[in-house]
């Protein structure tokens, strides 16, 4: 502070007035002032060099800043009155006593100063009200809301909130979210939709996503209300603070983290009512978090509720249906859907929820009664899966050592014009397999007699690089004669060497 001080006095000369201005500023930033000493010695300086300008700008803050200390200090003065004593005439006598010109500023600071004493500050507001030299104005409103906002002087909070509209002033919007936040501290949910309608008919009106927030703070309650919550969604919608995707995602995870999913009906119910029309996507979303969350039957409930009022459910919300079963593990449930499903006749396109399935299935280690499921679909149904599906049903099958039923699915990618599915079946093979496997194999991935020779060549050497010399020239064995006589054939069995042979035998 010193050092300041010095540099202030230093700079104080027509030479090094921007200097001195800026330092000025920056001592104020630090919450230091200039002392008098060095007031005084810059202001001698600015009279001797004729620096007119500057010595009327340094007079008038030098002055507001005395002005200031003084208010603060008269400010901590009717404080300490009024925590200390209990409010009635003698507390009232003794304010009118002291010498203090009442400023909003003023006010606004002795309110905040007392509230910890909530109806304190409320009897020093209305004492000056009644003072007809002082007028509340929008600074005193805010600032005594604000105090008031809690559990035990809430009836007075609205009050004042009443009368600061009815005098023409607003509740700021800093007010607002100081207000709304010890609401939800306190858990004052009531007053919480209150507020926002409030807000909603004022001139600054909380955003979208406050209004969110307010419905998430609802839907995790302890006692779930869905009057305030259709009473939120009413007021957003008839200002334009229309409910988006991501609303309706934010209220789905709010419900999710305090298991209230079975709510999702009510819900829906509520923003209808209060004018928003949920979409098939929302419908959608909310079914399948409700058949993820282990709760089908109430997912099942939602799709009869819409087929009752004669709005079909769509392909993806039984497609929801089916991914969010087979999430959850219920995959016998879910197949049961897929049937229903398909038997409707409803749908052509079946690909997703069948890969769902599928992979469901799979991730429970039964590939094989996965395998059992789209032959059905694809023989009985005419159902078509996605290759990808296929792919992926191949892979677990020789995971689990099931090359037979891998085998099996051969002839239905072919026709559904699929191309086969061959290095995991060469590496597999080559592997563990036989020849007789090898030969099935060849067969079973084209409608001719037998594959491109390219194939079959990666066949066998996959097998020498398995060093199984024995099954790959069984494999040779039961080629067709024009296989067994290709050069390329003839030159890579050559090529063995007789200790890679006897190393086999």
């Amino acid at each position: 502070m010193r050092r300041l001080q010095l540099d202030v006095v230093y700079f104080g000369g027509k030479d090094h007035v921007g200097e001195f201005w800026e330092l000025f500023e920056a001592t104020k930033r630090k919450g230091f002032g200039v002392g008098k000493d060095t007031y005084v010695k810059v202001l001698e300086s600015f009279e001797k060099e004729g620096m007119v300008d500057d010595l009327e700008k340094l007079r008038k803050m030098y002055a507001s800043k005395l002005e200031e200390v003084s208010a603060e200090t008269m400010g901590r003065r009717v404080c300490n009155l009024v925590v200390n004593h209990e409010w009635g005439e003698d507390v009232q006598k003794r304010m009118g006593e002291v010498n203090v010109s009442w400023s909003n500023d003023l006010v606004a600071y002795v309110v905040e100063c007392l509230s910890a004493q909530p109806m304190k500050a409320l009897m020093f507001f209305w004492w000056l009200q009644e003072n007809q030299s002082f007028q509340h104005d929008k600074l005193t409103y805010n600032a005594m809301v604000s105090v008031l906002a809690r559990e035990d002087s809430i009836e007075k909070f609205w009050v004042v909130v009443k009368e600061m509209r009815e005098s023409g002033y607003e509740m700021e919007m800093e007010t607002y979210f100081k207000v709304i936040g010890k609401f939800y501290d306190r858990r004052m949910i009531k007053d919480s939709v209150e507020l926002h309608e409030f807000m909603m008919r004022g001139a600054n009106k909380p955003s979208a996503q406050d209004s969110l927030f307010l419905l998430r703070k609802i839907v995790v309650d302890k006692n779930l209300d869905m009057d305030l919550f259709g009473r939120v969604v009413k007021t957003s919608m008839e200002i334009g603070n229309g409910l988006t995707k991501s609303t309706l995602d934010g209220i789905l995870k709010s419900l999710t983290s305090v298991g209230r999913l079975q709510e999702c009906g009510k819900i829906l119910k509520a923003m209808e009512k209060g004018g928003y029309a949920p979409t098939n996507a929302a419908y959608s979303k909310y079914i399948f978090h409700l058949s993820k969350a282990g709760r089908p039957d109430e997912a099942i409930e939602i799709l009869n509720e819409l087929k009752a009022s004669g709005c079909a459910p769509n392909f993806k919300m039984w497609s929801s249906l089916i991914e969010g079963q087979c999430v959850a593990g219920e995959i016998n449930k879910a197949s049961s859907c897929f049937r229903e499903m398909v038997e409707n006749n409803e749908f052509v396109e079946v690909g997703k929820p069948l890969e769902s399935l599928i992979i469901g299935y799979c991730r429970r280690k039964r590939a094989k009664d996965a395998c059992q499921f789209l032959m059905e679909m694809v023989n009985d149904k005419l159902s078509q899966p996605w290759h990808s599906t296929y792919k992926t049903l191949i892979t677990e099958l020789l995971v689990r050592k099931g090359l037979n039923e891998a085998l099996g699915l051969l002839p239905l990618m072919r026709n559904h014009g699929f191309p086969p599915y061959v290095d995991p079946f060469i590496d597999h093979i080559s592997k563990y397999g036989t020849g007789e496997d090898a030969v099935n194999f060849l067969k079973g991935m084209t409608l001719q007699r037998f594959p491109s020779t390219s194939v079959v060549i990666r066949m066998f050497e996959a097998f020498f690089k398995a060093r199984r010399h024995n099954e790959a020239h069984n494999c040779l064995a039961n080629c067709p004669s024009y296989i067994r006589n290709h050069a390329d054939v003839l030159n890579l069995f050559c090529a063995m060497k007789p200790e890679d042979t006897v190393v086999s035998a």
